[in-house]
């Protein structure tokens, strides 16, 4: 495997080379302070170039950087599916290669490459041939942090988790298992990671960014925090995911408490009660029954 300093004299190099490239800005993890350092980061590169056609013509220039085991150009897909494209203004290149480095590159213009820079703090400019690269501060990931809800926004997470207990609940009676876990995954567990980074927020004064996916949340939650959270990712077995649906509320429940405590705003017991007490009919209910009954 390449090491960095190698990949990063060949992208540098490259860019030298070519007259067409007058800068070069990097982003992504390799720039973040609180990103931890590992093996499968990629190097997020920007060339800033004159035009981009030249490029976009000869596939072939980016044979230079080393052999690919495969590769995927974005915009090129979106144009090929009838989406809305600039190609005069960027176009990219994610290349995996064979010894395992891996560089998600584009080309834009020095307009698209200026405005992009003034809205991404993690920019870092490596070279600027002409002196008109926009001068930033440090790379930070302050705009990554988990932002403080509103009270609405609050809310709403909080109705659309309870009430989406009913669609997984129903599908799980009627064994549509592949339509329970996605309502399970697709619209109830959204809003759970929302809910407990704000739970973050609210115990680190809204100052971190909890990741992607919430992949830095065993940094910030407790231990037993963290083990329900995993305990919410079920297998395919309709009692598993029944279990996995009633920590996950449990979870929420816990979470959202604290988070309205935290910000002064009121949780709406009730309706959480309602929706467990639905819920657990559901759970409760004999295979073909012919009614439902709340009590």
């Amino acid at each position: 495997m390449r090491s960095e300093k190698e990949m990063m004299d060949l992208i540098l190099g490259v860019a030298g080379q070519d007259k067409r490239v007058r800068g070069v800005y990097m982003n992504g993890s390799r720039t973040n302070p609180n990103a931890a350092r590992d093996i499968f980061q990629d190097y997020d590169i920007v060339y800033v170039v004159e035009e981009t056609a030249s490029f976009i013509a000869d596939e072939g220039w980016i044979d230079v950087f080393g052999e690919r085991l495969y590769m995927q150009m974005p915009e090129k897909m979106d144009g090929m599916q009838g989406r809305e494209t600039d190609f005069e203004n960027c176009y990219g290149y994610l290349m995996q290669f064979a010894d395992g480095n891996r560089i998600d590159l584009h080309v834009v213009t020095l307009e698209y490459g200026i405005r992009n820079m003034r809205h991404d703090r993690l920019c870092r400019v490596l070279m600027d041939k002409d002196g008109v690269l926009p001068k930033i501060p440090e790379p930070t990931d302050e705009d990554h942090w988990v932002k403080r809800p509103t009270e609405a926004e609050y809310l709403c997470c909080c109705n659309e988790f309870w009430w989406m207990q009913n669609s997984v609940g129903k599908g799980l009676w009627r064994k549509e298992v592949t339509y329970a876990m996605d309502m399970l995954n697709l619209y109830i567990r959204p809003q759970l990671m929302k809910m407990l980074s704000w739970h973050v927020g609210v115990a680190t004064d809204f100052s971190c960014s909890v990741g992607k996916s919430g992949k830095y949340f065993d940094k910030y939650l407790s231990k037993e925090e963290y083990g329900k959270l995993l305990a919410t990712y079920p297998n395919s077995d309709r009692e598993c995911i029944w279990q996995s649906v009633f920590v996950m509320c449990r979870l929420f429940d816990e979470a959202a408490r604290k988070v309205g405590n935290g910000l002064g705003y009121r949780y709406r017991e009730e309706e959480a009660q309602g929706s467990r007490k639905f819920l657990d009919c559901t759970y409760g209910l004999m295979e073909g029954a012919q009614d439902i009954s709340m009590e």
